[in-house]
């Protein structure tokens, strides 16, 4: 008889745990200690696996410091690029200048998003990869993408995703559930952002539950919202070529996201008729076999076009459809801007 799964992945659940917490008790104590840059820093992280809802937080964050004259500075990993190890400029703020396969994917849709905004760098080691923005870019602001973990740097604003549609991962840890850390370290952070609040069942009851577990921490509510639709070969910034509401139905979606199925929700909540969904790992790198594997299903479905996101979007260039193919553009907006707006404020008057 197999041995079930929850038996089997408990223990190595228990060891992720107990290495988490030694690393935290590590820089409590001061053994290890987080570097102060001299700019204001603001992270954008989560305490669980999978999307929630970072990208269009971060670009947000992005243009509204822009817009108050901050030269920002966007410091990322850079996850499934070709070389994790090597810096890589993917913006410098007025000009993307690294390829998709090069940075990951991405960073290279927020270059492209915020050009003329932000810059946007990949390096693994944040503090290195701000010292040299500050050097050669003359950066004013930093903001920390994937940063609640990441406690080697210091940080002036600390926020954190929560994904109103899974919000607590299962409540487990990794490899069991979907935390990355117990829920008592949302302690840590400055303000909790509930993403995707358009799609919770009960968002009165999450956001009392948000509070609850953090400390009383302040919990700020987002929403999605499609911006624009345009055809996979227009650029991003071509705004000459925008797709109205109108679109051939029914269709088929297809993505590479840590949560999936909130794409294919988000596109029946804008009235999309979905014949046929397909998701890939995420970060999975397409080949024309697989655009060419998903348009014979589309096909089969009765789907007349295909639609995806933009962040898959920046890995399908040279690739050829036989059905036209759509990007869904989003951006995110909050129930309380001027809330948010604070929160930045007093973080930039720290310094």
């Amino acid at each position: 008889m197999p041995v079930p799964a929850n038996i089997l992945l408990s223990p190595l659940s228990a060891l992720y745990g107990a290495a988490t917490r030694a690393r935290l008790m590590l820089y409590r104590a001061g053994a290890l200690r987080a570097e102060k840059i001299p700019a204001p820093v603001i992270s954008v992280g989560n305490i669980t696996t999978g999307g929630t809802g970072k990208t269009p937080l971060v670009a947000w964050l992005a243009r509204h410091a822009a817009e108050r004259g901050e030269r920002v500075c966007i410091l990322t990993r850079g996850y499934g690029r070709a070389d994790e190890s090597k810096q890589v400029l993917v913006s410098d703020g007025a000009t993307v200048l690294a390829e998709e396969r090069e940075a990951g994917d991405e960073p290279r849709l927020l270059a492209e998003m915020l050009k003329g905004s932000a810059a946007v760098i990949c390096n693994a080691d944040r503090v290195a990869a701000a010292r040299w923005a500050l050097e050669n870019l003359q950066s004013t602001l930093f903001i920390l993408d994937d940063g609640f973990q990441h406690l080697a740097i210091e940080r002036d604003l600390d926020l954190v995703a929560i994904d109103a549609t899974n919000a607590w991962g299962g409540g487990q840890l990794l490899p069991l559930g979907r935390l990355r850390e117990p829920l008592a370290g949302l302690k840590r952070a400055d303000a909790l952002i509930l993403t995707r609040a358009h799609l919770a069942t009960d968002l009165n009851q999450l956001r009392a539950e948000a509070a609850r577990v953090s400390g009383g921490l302040p919990v700020l509510v987002s929403r999605t919202r499609t911006t624009r639709v345009r055809r996979l070969s227009v650029e991003l910034n071509d705004e000459e070529h925008v797709i109205g509401a109108s679109l051939p139905q029914p269709i088929a979606a297809f993505c590479a996201l840590g949560n999936p199925q909130n794409f294919f929700a988000h596109l029946k909540s804008d009235g999309r008729t979905l014949s046929y969904t397909r998701s890939f790992r995420d970060h999975h790198v397409y080949t024309q076999s697989d655009v060419d594997a998903l348009t014979l299903e589309a096909k089969k479905h009765g789907s007349r076009a295909l639609i995806t996101t933009a962040k898959d979007a920046v890995k399908l260039c040279g690739l050829s459809f036989e059905l036209p193919c759509y990007v869904n553009e989003i951006e995110v907006s909050f129930d309380d801007e001027r809330q948010m707006i604070a929160l930045i404020g007093k973080a930039l008057d720290k310094n």
